[in-house]
């Protein structure tokens, strides 16, 4: 075996983490196009909020709730070309999506671009976990900038490509998918070659904490807790600052998009950072930087004008990214020899929390107005202070 590959020594396996990352980068590119074309597909079909809240909740519960099955049977059964299947959901998604012209249709596509992204993220944050060497909370980061970055990707791709064009071009990015699958085949080829030595030395590696039982059961309720505040903010952000753009600043909506993108350029930015810094601090001080070292920023947003909008959402989103890496390794060293299963869980809650704060805030803004939504949403980091009640697991 190569030496960079025998990571029960500590090696990082960068080209395969480089892979992992770009192909996230891919996936969620892809997914991301779904809520980026939201104001097409309302004027076109004439949606509400309340329809486009259900679009991002079909699409967040099938990535949602599978994700934790998935990870769960993957880890006593490895399969190690899974990550290509679940590219080619994705594929079939985006290929219904450019055609759709019902809103049943369109509940389909998110749900096959869901089922897609369930099986991709469990597996894949197994497989970073095996690269990463004892860097867990920097491979966690690349991984998981390249999912930010590509979600930052797909508002611009929609604002220049998709709305000039209409609907049907979407069916392009197809391609993207058909090289995602391609890639994750070399990947699926080094799991199975790899899996037991790189497990092994992983799981030697794997801080266990003396904890009891009912402790690791509130620490991981409590990590829940603080997943669920992050995206339900974020929801507010994904599928609705495009609007409230629109709406209070009478903005296009190209130069909402270019927001849209610049904000999710600084989540991706913001999640490259916590993991290293998790790594070298201790993951709970991050989560309490990231969670509760936002609540200044969304409390003011809501007063702001367009310009000084821009400058905090920039902020915002680089404070807040940064939990999710510090959350994912500290849970992961929290249930150690079940990378798949909590990686599944958290990433399912993730998104599930994601689609629910979507339906919600959309039946919000039909009733209340788009600008009330952020007022309400602007609290949601108070959630935080929970963060105290985590034990340290550092090494001592």
């Amino acid at each position: 075996m190569d030496k960079a590959e025998n990571n029960g020594k500590g090696t990082s396996v960068f080209w395969v983490l480089g892979i992992l990352s770009f192909c996230h980068l891919l996936n969620d590119t892809m997914q991301s196009l779904l809520p980026a074309i939201y104001p097409i597909l309302k004027i076109s079909l004439q949606l509400n909020f309340t329809q486009i809240g259900l679009i991002t909740l079909t699409y967040q519960l099938t990535a949602s709730l599978l994700q934790p099955f998935v990870g769960l049977y993957t880890d006593s059964r490895p399969q190690p070309y899974s990550l290509s299947l679940g590219m080619g959901f994705t594929l079939t998604g985006l290929l219904l999506l450019s055609t759709a012209s019902t809103f049943p249709a369109l509940l389909l596509a998110a749900a096959l671009v869901g089922m897609g992204s369930s099986i991709f993220h469990p597996e894949s944050s197994r497989i970073a976990r095996m690269a990463s060497g004892r860097k867990h909370g920097f491979a966690q980061s690349i991984f998981q900038v390249g999912g930010n970055a590509g979600t930052a990707i797909g508002p611009l791709l929609a604002a220049f490509i998709i709305l000039p064009r209409g609907q049907g071009s979407i069916a392009w990015f197809s391609l993207a998918a058909l090289l995602g699958i391609v890639l994750l085949s070399t990947i699926g080829r080094w799991y199975k070659n790899n899996r037991r030595d790189s497990a092994a030395g992983n799981i030697k590696n794997v801080v266990h904490a003396a904890l009891s039982r009912k402790k690791v059961a509130v620490s991981v309720i409590i990590l829940m807790t603080l997943i669920f505040s992050k995206y339900f903010y974020l929801a507010s952000i994904l599928s609705y600052y495009t609007f409230y753009l629109i709406h209070k600043f009478h903005v296009s909506v190209q130069n909402a998009e270019v927001h849209l993108f610049i904000f999710l350029a600084a989540v991706a930015a913001g999640t490259l950072m916590g993991g290293p810094i998790g790594d070298r601090i201790g993951r709970k001080y991050v989560i309490w930087g990231s969670i509760l070292g936002v609540l200044p920023f969304t409390l003011v947003l809501p007063y702001a004008d367009l310009f000084w909008t821009g400058i905090l959402s920039v902020i915002i989103g680089m404070i807040l990214a940064s939990a999710f890496s510090a959350i994912l390794v500290y849970a992961q060293e929290l249930i150690p020899g079940k990378t798949g299963a909590v990686s599944g869980l958290f990433f399912g809650f993730a998104f599930g929390m994601g689609g629910l704060g979507a339906a919600a805030l959309g039946k919000l803004a039909d009733i209340t107005g788009i600008d009330y939504v952020y007022h309400i949403c602007s609290f949601l980091p108070l959630i935080g202070l929970l963060t105290a009640f985590l034990p340290d697991l550092r090494r001592r």
